[in-house]
């Protein structure tokens, strides 16, 4: 056999040696590029601040708005956003926030105080019909304006002396308004892109479509293909560009935590949303593990429609919530990753943790079924529980399925939808009852304790309790913190009595993260500033 010439054989060598060279997953190209990959669990039902209510879809807020504040993510405390400062009144009523002055809109548009002004109106506009224009009740006659008992904006507290300044007077000293303003309901909107694709109270309309969406925050959107990706790039306007590490994030929308499982596994992300039950244990046990488990202010729980039977019964809602072994479902539907909720405010949330607490009761719960015309479950209907389709709320139904049925003898009929349509059956109070989360927006009693006062936005039971609506309106109205404490101490007595929701569990945050992935810190409301996270290897 003859011998290759020196060069054939080099060239042969090199061939074969490029063949078997490990081919770069996007993973790894990720960090090469600083392109941070994200499994966030749903399809975005729109990308406009003053429209979206999902955890998922605000996360991907925080990489292309900010507010007048943002919040440290460990510790959830109000830092500066797009006010560089801020002065209160000695009495707490007034705010007078001043603007960065090289705050930037994504076309190059200077940030005003008249933006934010016009933002405000458009949350608070009847016709908009925001579920979350609660959030900015504090401002002095806000609340009568978005209710149409004020149909003059000028008579809302909200005046701008001058672009760069921004007054807020309130209707009561409010201690928790920093933290509020970095809610992505207080984020501004660009005017002149909200009008040039339709009218200031018109929702859903394409100036949230990449190419027409104009964004302050420190990337700008740059691809939206449903169902598959929304690409966001850095923003060399943002005001402090010069510190954002990432080139770009890619937010994948992944319902499936199995599926997100695989492409961590694969190579395809740095982050996902959740991790699937079955595997926790065996990631724990690695070391070192890409598997996290962060503190969450978070309530995963069962909405009753009370506006339908046999649901608008107190006493039927009230043996369903006291037929829960939650410390059962803890540990067998979700692996002890989540601990059972005995309340409806999770521990230690703004220095509160709460007297009242429900327990399974089974004698309790029937005694109050058959009270209520239903012994051992007789004459009630098939019951339909409407839940998420993702990895863990079927499961959780199924076990709820099985204890209500031995229990109570109810036969309850499990109904998974995509997230979308999860959430407006509930909305628009088309379910009997539904499992739901709630993510604290700030870490404060009254995210999640205010949601069910009567007419609000996210109070998608359909209770109201008079009673309970004054002790939430008291604590609004009290400077003493210990005093206000105590007023919720009452109001969540009363919900859980009147049962419109049943606690399960507190989520907490489990998923897998790759080791390049740094300044990922823990955050007790769930939202990160991408701005500071970077890839190193």
């Amino acid at each position: 056999m003859r011998r290759l010439p020196s060069v054939l054989w080099f060239l042969s060598a090199a061939l074969a040696f490029s063949g078997c060279t490990k081919r770069e997953t996007p993973a790894e190209a990720g960090i090469r590029t600083q392109t941070l990959l994200v499994g966030n669990l749903a399809e975005p039902r729109d990308l406009d601040p003053q429209v979206v209510t999902a955890y998922s879809d605000m996360n991907i807020l925080t990489a292309l708005f900010e507010g007048l504040t943002v919040l440290d993510e460990r510790t959830a405390r109000p830092l500066p956003g797009v006010a560089a400062r801020w002065d209160i009144s000695a009495d707490g009523l007034v705010y007078t926030f001043h603007l960065r002055p090289d705050a930037c809109w994504s076309n190059g548009d200077p940030v005003t105080a008249r933006d934010f002004a016009y933002s405000f109106q458009r949350i608070l506009t009847p016709a908009f019909a925001a579920e979350y224009s609660y959030m900015l009740w504090p401002i002095k006659n806000a609340e009568a304006y978005n209710a149409g008992k004020l149909t003059d904006f000028g008579a809302v507290g909200v005046t701008t002396p001058d672009d760069a300044t921004l007054r807020l007077t309130l209707e009561r000293p409010t201690p928790y308004l920093l933290a509020v303003a970095a809610h992505n309901t207080w984020m501004p909107v660009h005017r002149a892109t909200i009008e040039k694709f339709g009218k200031m109270d018109q929702r859903n309309s394409a100036w949230t479509r990449p190419g027409n969406l104009v964004s302050n925050g420190p990337f700008t959107l740059t691809e939206w293909t449903p169902n598959s990706r929304i690409v966001v790039a850095k923003s060399p306007r943002y005001w402090d560009a010069a510190h954002t590490h990432l080139a770009s994030v890619v937010f994948f929308p992944i319902e499936s935590a199995d599926t997100e499982d695989r492409d961590f596994r694969a190579g395809q992300l740095h982050l996902t949303y959740d991790v699937p039950v079955s595997k926790a244990a065996t990631y724990r046990a690695q070391s070192p593990s890409p598997f996290r488990n962060d503190p969450l202010l978070d309530l995963l729980y069962i909405n009753f429609n009370t506006t339908k039977p046999p649901f608008n019964d107190p006493r039927v809602r009230r043996a369903f919530s006291l037929a829960i072994d939650r410390e059962a479902i803890s540990r067998a539907v979700f692996n002890d990753i989540w601990p059972a909720a005995h309340s409806v405010t999770p521990p230690d949330c703004g220095g509160y943790n709460a007297r009242a607490r429900v327990t399974a009761d089974f004698a309790e719960a029937r005694r109050l079924l058959e009270a209520a015309g239903f012994p051992g479950g007789r004459s009630l209907p098939p019951l339909p529980l409407q839940v998420l389709n993702d990895n863990r709320q079927p499961k959780l139904a199924e076990a709820l399925q099985a204890m209500w049925l031995r229990e109570l003898g109810a036969h309850i009929t499990i109904e998974p939808s995509e997230q979308k349509t999860w959430l407006q059956n509930q909305q628009t109070m088309t379910h009997t009852f539904a499992v739901l989360g709630w993510v604290a927006d700030f870490p404060d009693p009254v995210t999640f304790l205010g949601i069910f006062t009567t007419g609000n936005g996210n109070n998608w039971t359909g209770w109201s309790n008079p009673a309970y609506d004054r002790l939430i309106a008291q604590a609004a109205n009290t400077a003493d913190a210990a005093a206000r404490l105590e007023l919720f101490q009452q109001a969540e007595t009363l919900l859980l009595a009147e049962s419109p929701l049943a606690p399960v569990v507190f989520r907490t945050r489990a998923y897998l993260i790759h080791p390049a992935v740094k300044n990922w810190e823990p955050a007790p409301v769930g939202l990160h500033r991408y701005q500071l996270v970077e890839l190193k290897n």
